[in-house]
């Protein structure tokens, strides 16, 4: 069965029986075309050079495999490797598919680039990569992120972004997605959408799956270098799921074991938390056919998450296929756990951490203890916290932790 897994999805975008192109008629042309392009410019030796230099001189890439040699002395058991995607340029794993996105929209002739972002980390590389190839960009951002993320927002801003503030709904991850989505229906011809996960309508998913598989083939790399095999466990937080797919996809058909963790927020009470794999079901939501937190009406729940970039109710189909086949196990972490993996992280390493990357940082610290010291995980560091750091300060303060 080998390369069973990354062979997929099939000619109609399908994961198993999850993805697709759940879309107006009126739109399936525009998704077609890029898919069209996109197989052109994957196969174009040009094109791969140009983003791999980027890549190397850009974002500074490869990024480091780092031994979290304080805490995995602190907690004994296994070893944490960190694989240190908040040292990439703009701070986080985003970089690595705007880039492509950006360089294929270039390609195509289009003049803007449109996005939604949560924790504003997708934002801030979206704008950073229209930026450098000289593109427009708009990006649609909920209420709530905006005020808990201002310093991504100024970054957008300097680099020539326009942010849209996201009044409707909950104000969060979701409803700027379906705002993008409106906006970009008004004019497909001369705007792409740089969509900012492994989520959305066929060939999305395939494309930032693609352009995140370098993380997980410098980890291969890294990790026999100085171990001289791969890891037992590899470890990542999953909202729409990239930087965790990122991680897996070269270790799919190996003998790995792979945690992807999702929020669970405040509680499993409903609007509490966004554990889409865990207790959501199949249905559809932003063009995919997927799991999805619904009601009874089979529209998207609101979901919570103290990591804005994990606020989604959906989540990408590449990772609804391989919780069916169980090749993935999915987990949860708690808001509480993920920011006591924050500070933890911070004090002991001197790392300070996304609260997204805190989640599976979090579920790492609870495995480590109860392994034996032969045993190796590597996690997706896939942030940083600078974004974080006021809003983590505040709440800290308000328990009388600091």
């Amino acid at each position: 069965m080998k390369n069973s897994f990354k062979l997929l999805p099939d000619s109609k975008g399908y994961f198993g029986n999850y993805g697709g192109r759940v879309l107006p008629v009126e739109l399936e042309k525009i998704f077609m075309e890029i898919e069209l392009e996109y197989v052109k410019i994957k196969n174009d030796k040009k094109f791969q050079l140009e983003y791999a230099d980027l890549l190397k001189n850009y974002v500074g890439r490869p990024s480091p495999l780092y031994f979290a040699k304080n805490l995995s002395a602190k907690l004994g058991g296994a070893k944490i490797y960190l694989k240190r995607e908040d040292l990439n340029h703009t701070g986080a794993h985003k970089i690595n598919h705007t880039l492509g996105e950006a360089l294929l929209a270039k390609k195509m002739g289009k003049k803007k680039l449109l996005a939604e972002t949560g924790a504003g980390q997708h934002g801030v590389a979206l704008a950073t990569a229209a930026a450098l190839v000289g593109l427009g960009c708009e990006i649609h951002m909920g209420a709530i992120d905006i005020e808990k993320q201002a310093q991504n927002v100024a970054k957008m801003k300097l680099l020539g972004a326009k942010v849209i503030c996201v009044q409707s709904g909950g104000r969060c991850l979701k409803d700027a997605v379906d705002s993008a989505f409106q906006a970009f229906v008004k004019n497909p011809t001369d705007v792409f959408f740089g969509i900012g996960s492994v989520v959305g309508p066929h060939p999305f998913p395939m494309i930032v799956r693609d352009f995140q598989a370098v993380v997980g083939r410098e980890a291969r790399a890294q990790i026999i270098e100085v171990e001289g095999r791969l890891p037992d466990y590899l470890i990542a937080c999953v909202g729409g799921g990239s930087n965790a797919i990122g991680l897996f996809n070269e270790f799919l058909d190996d003998d790995v074991k792979m945690i992807g963790v999702e929020p669970a927020g405040k509680s499993f009470k409903d609007g509490e938390h966004a554990a889409t794999l865990t207790l959501g079901k199949p249905g559809n939501i932003h063009g995919m056919f997927t799991y999805l937190l619904q009601d009874k009406n089979g529209e998207a729940m609101s979901v919570h998450s103290i990591a804005s970039g994990l606020d989604y109710p959906g989540v990408g189909p590449i990772h609804s296929f391989l919780k069916d086949e169980g090749r993935v196990d999915y987990q949860f972490i708690s808001d509480d756990e993920a920011l006591a993996a924050f500070s933890e992280l911070s004090k002991i390493e001197g790392i300070i951490p996304a609260l997204e990357s805190s989640h599976a940082l979090a579920q790492a610290i609870k495995m480590a203890p109860s392994l034996s010291g032969d045993k190796i995980i590597i996690v997706n560091l896939s942030g940083r916290g600078d974004k974080d750091v006021d809003f983590v300060v505040d709440v800290l303060a308000k328990r009388d932790n600091i």
